[in-house]
């Protein structure tokens, strides 16, 4: 970046006219919509003026061109001011930031990617810079390109410890192409924030994560237009001190305003005000980008070869995925791998051992893994595979729920799922992922059961929209499938069947072997069961579940690693209630499990073949009796 170049006076003036008709723009849409957040916005107004109008490189009318500076606006309920950014700028019309909050409006009450200048949505704090973080490595070490990332964080969200999960990321990877804005203007929600305008501290704390940290006065066009022209060999913390309802006249730096718009009568008198202190109307525009972004194409990719197992050997589905994720980096060279310091139990370590500068070690951190990924992913310029031990999405799942609602094209793997993985004990044991992940809308749920499947769902995952979550066991257990053999989402496999099938019995994963397990047994008694192997979970194949449990006299019995809450018992529940003459009988993990080794784990909690052939002779005794 070049020296820092003092702005002229002329110049200097522009930028506060333009910071006042932001405050102008956010009370006016707030007031209208009766809602919204006004003081949280005026105190981020020259923050705003100076980044979009004096920084930021961008195409106003192509305001996701690869070669853009990026901007997440990580305290989510200042959106207005956001929004008028891009009215002044020209994108927006202004008589749309009237329409805010109104259910036929894109301006919704927090940024949201249905807007063409939202990468991520925000509002659930704490979140943004995170997601800037993935942005801005990728701009660095994918891209190569000259693109900066700014993210503008509110104080209060500081508390959250997601934040300093990236603020550590973004220091340890000296990702200087990262600018985070703090607007320290004292005031939270409901009380100040904890340090309230004691900027120093904040100062140390992001020099303590590797930040090279300024301290300014955020309403001061002077010392930001200073501050953002510093470049350094680390991220830049720019901690400006601000004042909430900065320009409201009894208004500012006062408590009880958060989220409260101004009464109309107030609104056009402040208004009045600060339209009073504006010289010029002329508006400024921003520089354009200098177009240094690669053309970029994920679509459609291919493994180089297909899968190369052999029917009866075994293998564990975690390995299975490692081995999948490394071949599908060579047909694309935009796939990129995440871990949490587990990729040699997830065995990602095999994608990093053959593409090196395309891993992304994110330590334990989950919540930061996840927002990196999203980061990463965004304006489609990777295909971001991340993973760790299924557990531990479970305290990522707001990240993961605001993916989704970010419209994130993500693929995370859990591996050692349920009570099979053994010694480790509860805390290791994914029990509750399937229900979390059916729990998050669009998302595809795969549960593969063999190292063939693995492969293939890694390979669909790749080319679908949405959060895809792919479900590895730790066993190893045999390959059941033929190489050659075709995968869908939503298509189950009926992997045993005969004309005398008296129960279907669905299960995935180690219970699908231990349902072909107890089919061996409860032949010897003359007693035969259909097996189905779901293989995505959601969307789950209704149509093949309910055509083979009505040729089994409408018994179903599920089987899972998993407790029963959420998982593949209710979800096949979900599928076939109100169909006439189908019973679900759900076999599932039923309080919280203890170490001990796999067999007799799976034996202790009712999911193994002996379990399973008792149920199905419970459930044909039943009917026989009944008869």
């Amino acid at each position: 970046m070049e020296d820092y170049h003092k702005p002229d006076q002329q110049t200097l003036q522009a930028l506060k006219d333009t910071a006042n008709r932001l405050r102008i723009s956010s009370i006016k849409a707030t007031t209208a919509a009766g809602s919204g957040h006004p003081t949280s916005c005026c105190s981020a107004a020259e923050i705003m003026s100076v980044l979009f109008f004096h920084t930021m490189r961008y195409k106003v009318q192509d305001p996701r061109n690869a070669s853009n500076d990026r901007f997440v606006l990580s305290k989510g309920h200042a959106a207005p001011i956001l929004y008028s950014v891009w009215a002044e700028a020209g994108f927006l019309q202004e008589t749309e930031l009237l329409n805010l909050r109104k259910i036929d409006s894109v301006l919704e009450g927090h940024p949201v990617p249905k807007q063409a200048f939202t990468d991520v949505a925000t509002g659930s704090l704490g979140q943004g810079l995170g997601a800037a973080c993935g942005m801005a490595y990728t701009g660095k070490f994918f891209d190569r390109a000259s693109y900066r990332v700014y993210c503008l964080l509110g104080d209060g969200e500081l508390s959250e410890g997601s934040v300093w999960e990236a603020m550590a990321f973004a220091g340890f990877y000296k990702l200087d192409n990262l600018v985070a804005i703090f607007d320290v203007n004292r005031l939270g929600q409901s009380d100040p924030a904890p340090l309230q305008h004691h900027v120093e501290i904040y100062q140390k704390r992001c020099e303590a994560f590797g930040w090279h940290a300024i301290i300014v006065d955020g309403h001061s066009v002077e010392e930001l237009c200073k501050a953002f022209g510093q470049a350094k060999h680390q991220p830049t913390a720019i901690i400006a001190k601000t004042f909430k309802g900065k320009g409201i006249s009894g208004v500012e730096d006062k408590e009880s305003w958060h989220g409260k718009p101004l009464p109309k009568n107030m609104a056009e008198q402040v208004i009045q005000e600060i339209d009073d202190k504006i010289q010029n109307k002329k508006k400024l525009s921003p520089a354009l980008p200098e177009e240094d972004a690669p053309v970029v194409n994920i679509r459609n990719i291919k493994m180089p070869s297909p899968p190369t197992y052999k029917v009866g050997e075994k293998w564990a589905t975690r390995k299975a995925y490692g081995v999948a994720l490394a071949k599908l980096g060579h047909a694309n060279d935009r796939v990129i791998a995440l871990d949490g310091d587990t990729k040699n139990s997830t065995f990602s370590e095999l994608f990093k051992k053959e593409h090196p500068s395309r891993y992304i070690e994110c330590y334990i951190a989950e919540q930061n893994m996840v927002s990196i990924a999203v980061g990463c992913a965004t304006r489609d310029r990777t295909v971001a595979f991340a993973s760790t031990f299924a557990t531990f999405f479970t305290r990522a799942f707001d990240q993961i729920r605001m993916a989704a609602i970010s419209e994130s094209n993500i693929n995370l793997c859990g591996s050692h799922c349920g009570v099979s993985i053994g010694e480790d004990g509860p805390s290791q044991m994914g029990l509750e992922d399937l229900c979390m992940f059916r729990a998050v809308p669009n998302a595809t749920v795969f549960y593969p059961s063999d190292a063939v499947a693995t492969e293939k769902a890694v390979e669909i995952a790749a080319n679908t929209k949405g959060i895809c979550f792919i479900r590895t066991s730790r066993p190893e257990n045999p390959v059941i499938y033929n190489n050659n053999e075709d995968f869908h989402i939503g298509q189950a496999k009926v992997v045993l069947k005969s004309k005398d099938d008296q129960v279907t019995v669905i299960g995935a994963g180690v219970t699908l072997h231990e349902a072909l397990a107890a089919a061996e047994l409860l032949r010897k008694d003359k007693i035969f069961i259909r097996v189905i192997d779901p293989f995505t979970i959601k969307p789950l194949d209704k149509k093949t579940i309910l055509e083979n449990a009505r040729a089994t006299k409408g018994r179903i019995i599920t089987v899972e690693d998993h407790y029963h809450e959420g998982g593949i018992g209710e979800a096949v529940s979900a599928a076939v209630v109100g169909e006439p003459g189908i019973t679900v009988n759900r076999l599932a993990v039923s309080q919280v499990p203890r170490s001990g080794k796999s067999a007799e784990l799976l034996k202790m909690f009712g999911i193994d073949k002996d379990a399973i052939a008792q149920a199905v002779k419970s459930a044909v005794s039943k009917s026989r009796n009944a008869e």
